[in-house]
């Protein structure tokens, strides 16, 4: 009777072990280099980069790209288990985009609320 008791009691502590490391796993989902394809603006269709790293303070932090410019810091990040939302700076504007998880590497939303936008995670080449 003890090992049985033992034996279930060694399962149930693997299993809650395990459920805690996919929460972790699932935390840092936003974190990563993104392919952002914004569709109808002035300019046509652009693709954008959006890397996100999780700072020390446990925030995220990052960097937004236009094709053919410079980075721009992420001055504000608003995130929740399925949607983040990014601030920055763009040709003296304030801009912001919404990202809604769909799957494990793509996600949907807007710019501005007037452009789609359309996220690939993009993998690392090993």
């Amino acid at each position: 009777m003890k090992k049985v008791m033992m034996i279930f009691v060694a399962g149930l502590i693997m299993m809650l072990a395990n459920l805690n490391v996919n929460a972790q796993d699932e935390k840092d989902y936003f974190v990563g280099k993104w392919d952002i394809l914004v569709e109808g603006t002035p300019s046509g269709d652009t693709h954008n980069a959006l890397i996100l790293k999780r700072g020390e303070d446990g925030n995220l932090t990052g960097t937004f790209q236009s094709e053919g410019k410079e980075p721009t810091k992420i001055t504000r990040v608003e995130e929740s288990a399925n949607e983040v939302t990014v601030y920055f700076l763009a040709s003296g504007y304030d801009v912001y985009l919404d990202m809604e998880k769909i799957d494990e590497d793509k996600m949907e939303g807007s710019m501005m609320d007037m452009f789609d936008c359309y996220a690939t995670r993009v993998k690392e080449e090993k």
